[in-house]
């Protein structure tokens, strides 16, 4: 008699059960209708007005408030933490359907916590700490109880990936995740990422592609871009990602938000998925992303005053220090104009010399550097060393294990349709999902790197100082087309902290092609050649500005002051247009 063996079910059906699954928990009253879908299908833009047509004006008020407006309202008792975290969750329920960006939805536990805060606060009269009441996104990296974390491995449906105890499963919890309830935060979602994480735009085979809100035929970035896509479309005013070769600072620039990369040992990894394990030469870090700068600063503030270094080694004990962020601070007025004898220096990277940004990033940089001698900063032309050696660099680390923790995540046995002699299938994991079409090239297997390599290129690298630069050759890119990012990947390398702003957005009536560039190189000249002003017209711009390491204090406050000096320099052009337009009109 033979035995039939019955297989497990295809990861396609796995991943068809879980989206539907994650469908599910979207209350009915906030799901759209086909014909609603249809027309998101069809619009370019699904921010401002489209999203907001799903919601109240009430809904609408509160999204559109920055983090510190929200705490604030909630301690003053202007709002209540059940109706923010309802609008939150309600406007993420909808993202989601028009635009494909989370993967685990927990909405009802997320009322019931920010009910509880507020029986807290009628009772005592007082906050649970500075974050109370206030939604916090996270993406799919980060351990919350009783929830999945699959990182998009289809194998790791219904569990928590790297969590090998089947005791624990859906009982770890991220040690940031801790601190963030202890600090009164209200966590709801988890947001859509790539397939091993390592790519600069966000897809998978579990939910497909997250694309750019603002312009839907570009990418939201990676990756950290589902969490980038939900604060484009205001589902989110703050959250958090990780970031090894740019993945909280590609999705700020391309979704018109703000990240801050901090030095890796500044906030807790611990308890935290990832993927090559053990590779500690420089690390991901933990990175946050903010519709608002007020944001980033404080959640890194509430984070630093729980002293994460008290239970995780690995964090540098390090309290936020107001000394720094102040000294800083009082170099420029309100304005942003310089501060007389104290005025800011700082060095304009124009390109890293190995691909040439499009015309809508150097625009950008002008804009910056335009606005910041208008305010009596002094900015200089920066000229690195040759940045090829640091992406190198770069990607030999991200490649050393030789794909193998990356594939483990991958095959069964029956996926190959034989048994091979040899082969260890305990050690081969737990779905027959492929690796998705864009990463089979980069992570084709073989052998590890040998450790005397590994420590050679532990030896290299330069120091520079702090620069605003490009976080990428392009605005939001063409999906298929990010040829190059060295201009994220060597800040990674020198564990440097960095802070991206909103610039501008893309216009094909002034980002025109300049016919004379000659591309130096293969890969500049396939960046140069995918600039299309049509498609790009409207994506978003954003650039970094790049510290030393522990620089987080210092680096948030100059961000501020190049805003606020863009505000101040945008100002004067408009009133100076107005002006014109009048004297235009006058009788001679």
């Amino acid at each position: 008699m033979v035995t039939m063996r019955v297989l497990p079910p295809s990861w396609m059906t796995r991943a068809a059960d879980k989206r539907a699954d994650t469908l599910n928990k979207i209350r009915p009253e906030w799901r759209l209708s086909s014909q609603d879908l249809a027309r998101a299908e069809k619009q370019r833009d699904l921010t401002g007005p489209f999203i907001q047509q799903f919601l109240d004006t009430d809904e609408i008020s509160i999204i559109a408030m920055d983090s510190i407006q929200l705490v604030d309202d909630i301690r003053e008792a202007k709002l209540t933490a059940v109706q923010v975290t309802g609008a939150f969750c309600k406007t993420a329920a909808i993202a989601h359907q028009i635009n494909n960006c989370l993967h685990e939805i927990f909405f009802d536990e997320a009322l019931e916590h920010a009910a509880w805060l507020d029986a807290q606060f009628a009772k005592n009269r007082s906050t649970v700490g500075p974050l109370h009441g206030l939604p916090i996104s996270l993406k799919d990296q980060f351990h919350v109880k009783g929830v999945d974390t699959t990182m998009g491995y289809i194998g790791w449906i219904g569990s928590n990936l790297g969590i090998s105890d089947p005791k624990q499963v859906h009982k770890v919890e991220s040690q940031i995740t801790t601190e963030l309830l202890s600090l009164g935060a209200v966590l709801y979602c988890k947001t859509s990422l790539p397939q091993t994480l390592l790519l600069g735009e966000t897809k998978n085979n579990l939910i497909g592609e997250t694309l750019n809100p603002k312009n839907r035929h570009l990418s939201c970035g990676g990756s950290s871009g589902g969490e980038g896509a939900l604060q484009a479309l205001r589902g989110s005013s703050l959250g958090l990602g990780t970031d090894i070769g740019g993945s909280v600072r590609i999705p700020a620039a391309f979704n018109g938000i703000y990240s801050l990369k901090p030095t890796p040992e500044r906030l807790s990894y611990r308890f935290v998925a990832n993927n090559n394990p053990g590779e500690n030469t420089y690390r991901s870090t933990v990175g946050i992303l903010s519709t608002s700068l007020g944001g980033l600063d404080l959640l890194l503030r509430a984070d630093l005053s729980t002293k994460p270094w008290l239970k995780d080694p690995a964090v540098i004990p390090m309290p936020f220090r107001d000394e720094i962020a102040s000294e800083y601070g009082l170099r420029a007025n309100p304005d942003g104009t310089a501060n007389s004898a104290v005025a800011l220096k700082l060095g304009v990277l124009w390109t890293d010399g190995a691909v040439q940004p499009h015309p809508p990033i150097t625009r950008g940089l002008k804009i910056v550097v335009e606005a910041m001698r208008s305010a009596g900063h002094k900015v200089v032309d920066w000229n690195p060393p040759d940045q090829t050696i640091g992406r190198e660099i770069h990607l030999a680390f991200l490649h050393a294990d030789g794909a193998h923790d990356i594939r483990k995540h991958l095959p069964k046995p029956w996926a190959f349709g034989t048994f091979f002699r040899g082969w260890n299938y305990e050690q081969l994991a737990l779905s027959g999902e492929p690796l998705i079409p864009d990463l089979q090239k980069s992570f084709k297997l073989k052998e590890p790197m040998d450790l005397l390599r590994y420590q050679d290129l532990t030896l290299k690298g330069q120091i520079v100082d702090a620069v605003i630069m490009p976080v990428a050759p392009h605005a939001a890119v063409i999906p298929g087309k990010y040829y190059h990012t060295g201009y994220t990947a060597v800040i990674n390398l020198l564990n440097y902290s960095a802070v991206v702003i909103p610039v501008t957005r893309a216009d094909k009536h002034i980002d025109i092609i300049d016919d004379s560039y000659r591309p130096s190189n293969d890969v500049d000249r396939m960046n140069w050649d995918a600039y299309d002003p049509e498609i790009y017209d409207s994506g978003p711009v954003g650039l970094q500005i790049v510290a030393r390491k522990f620089e987080e204090e210092k680096v948030l406050s100059i961000a501020k002051i190049i805003v606020s000096a863009m505000e101040t320099w945008e100002a004067k052009k408009k009133k100076a247009t107005l002006s014109a337009d009048d004297r235009i009109g006058e009788t001679p």
